[in-house]
């Protein structure tokens, strides 16, 4: 029985036995090119013929390369700059609000300022408010100012070119006011032309629809639609003469001897900031 010997010859060949014969051939071939003979030039041209094209490639490849990451290093800088004015937009946007709500302060503060002309027979001080109950509406809420700045109880407070409502609570920095949307807010009102009479009464369910109520109208009083309605001289709490809205809707009553209908509120209830208090009191008596 014949046995078969396996030889297998590993050979291993390292980088630096590479390095070594491309050296030693590359040696060769140049000896070749240059002692040569004319007859040999065939010889050259062969090698021409496999150098070049190599020599070309490798070229071709090493300016792939280098267009390849210089593309990369434009990319990376570009999106460092986008990134860089990502930032700077949004330094940008946020220093816009911030100049948008000094806007809406200062054009706050010039409204009241034109509101204390308007109503320069009384005392002001500006205040600003702090927090508010719960809802969409300012119907309670609480100013920064208190009896320190010389504010009371049943002090008028007034914002947005009309009446905003009454103190009902003061300590020695801050105040509590109820404006005249709440459910339990009632004023005396008149018309500015002809004074007749009425009585403006909140509801903070019909103000989602934009109005008070407004009742207890004569059948002869001359209030139409429109009408502006201000504080009524009559009223112990409120000092006469604040604007408080415009009539709406006025009808007669089933009784046939009053009528009712709707008061649209001079002041924006939902956007309140800044307020005026009256500081001067009404004489105190059981009217409201």
């Amino acid at each position: 029985m014949k046995q078969k010997l396996d030889f297998k010859i590993k050979i291993h060949i390292t980088p630096k036995m590479t390095l070594f014969l491309a050296t030693i051939t590359c040696v060769g071939l140049m000896g070749v090119t240059y002692f040569s003979k004319p007859s040999a030039l065939t010889v050259k041209e062969a090698i021409g013929a496999v150098i070049v094209p190599m020599q070309e490639g490798i070229n071709e490849i090493g300016s792939w390369f280098f267009s390849l990451t210089e593309k990369q290093m434009k990319l990376e800088e570009a999106l460092a700059e986008n990134e860089a004015l990502k930032n700077e937009v949004v330094k940008l946007q946020e220093e816009l609000k911030g100049y948008q709500t000094d806007i809406y302060r200062l054009q706050e503060l010039e409204e009241l300022f034109e509101l204390k002309n308007t109503y320069q027979q009384y005392e002001t001080v500006g205040a600003t408010i702090v927090s508010k109950d719960p809802g969409n509406w300012y119907h309670k809420f609480t100013i920064n100012k208190g009896s320190k700045d010389g504010l009371a109880v049943n002090m008028n407070v007034i914002a947005d070119g009309g009446l905003v409502g009454i103190i009902t609570d003061v300590t020695e920095n801050f105040a509590t006011v109820r404006s005249i949307i709440s459910d339990d807010s009632s004023v005396s009102g008149t018309t500015a032309e002809s004074l007749d009479s009425c009585i403006v009464e909140g509801d903070l369910q019909l103000l989602n629809k934009g109005y008070l109520k407004l009742s207890y109208i004569n059948i002869d009083a001359n209030i139409n639609n429109d009408a502006e309605i201000i504080t009524s001289p009559i009223s112990d709490k409120y000092l006469p003469g604040l604007v408080i809205g415009y009539a709406k809707d006025i009808k007669e009553d089933s009784n046939r001897t009053t009528k009712s209908g709707y008061l649209v509120p001079k002041v924006d209830f939902a956007h309140l900031n800044e307020v005026l208090v009256i500081t001067t009191l009404k004489e105190t008596s059981d009217k409201k």
